[in-house]
């Protein structure tokens, strides 16, 4: 398992009501990245995804762009280690 890694992201910008955490639930199962994901109070998008480096290091370059109609204008990174995630929810 130490080709897993884990990453907690958080995501600023135009990233809430234009469907960014559905949109980041489908690209981290698609991916097969475990994790969730949740609106803040102050507007960010916070996320955590788990998996194998390249899948997750995919997801960090897709929190970049995200959603089609999000405008996100920074994106913080931050390591660790993983959980176990498997899944992959929204987190109210």
């Amino acid at each position: 398992m130490s080709d897993r890694i884990r990453v907690h992201v958080f995501v600023s910008g135009r990233v809430q009501g234009v469907y960014y955490r559905a949109n980041t639930r489908e690209a981290a199962r698609e991916r097969g990245v475990g994790g969730w994901v949740r609106n803040l109070d102050d507007g960010r998008v916070e996320a955590v995804f788990e998996g194998k480096e390249a899948a997750v290091d995919g997801m960090v370059e897709w929190c970049h762009t995200g959603s089609p109609q999000a405008r996100v204008e920074d994106v913080e990174v931050e390591y660790g280690t993983p959980d176990g995630h498997s899944g992959f929810e929204i987190r109210r």
